[in-house]
């Protein structure tokens, strides 16, 4: 999961994190998917960890018959 600071003058409620009560100064954590969604509003989200690179899903080979090899 991002984490950005909510940089606003007051309190406000955000309903994509479940409805929280967000203070100004606060540092939440939202889904890597929605990140640039909140960082495209500087004066309002500031950005503190971007997403992490995901990981490489490593298959194994399966043979015609779906044993692995």
């Amino acid at each position: 999961m991002a984490r950005v600071r909510f940089i606003g003058p007051e309190p406000v409620t955000v309903p994509e994190l479940g409805g929280r009560s967000i203070e100004p100064d606060q540092v939440v954590e939202v889904p890597d998917s929605r990140y640039e969604g909140y960082i495209c509003q500087p004066s309002t989200w500031q950005p503190v960890e971007e997403p992490k690179e995901p990981e490489p899903v490593v298959r194994r080979a399966r043979s015609e018959k779906g044993r692995e090899v």
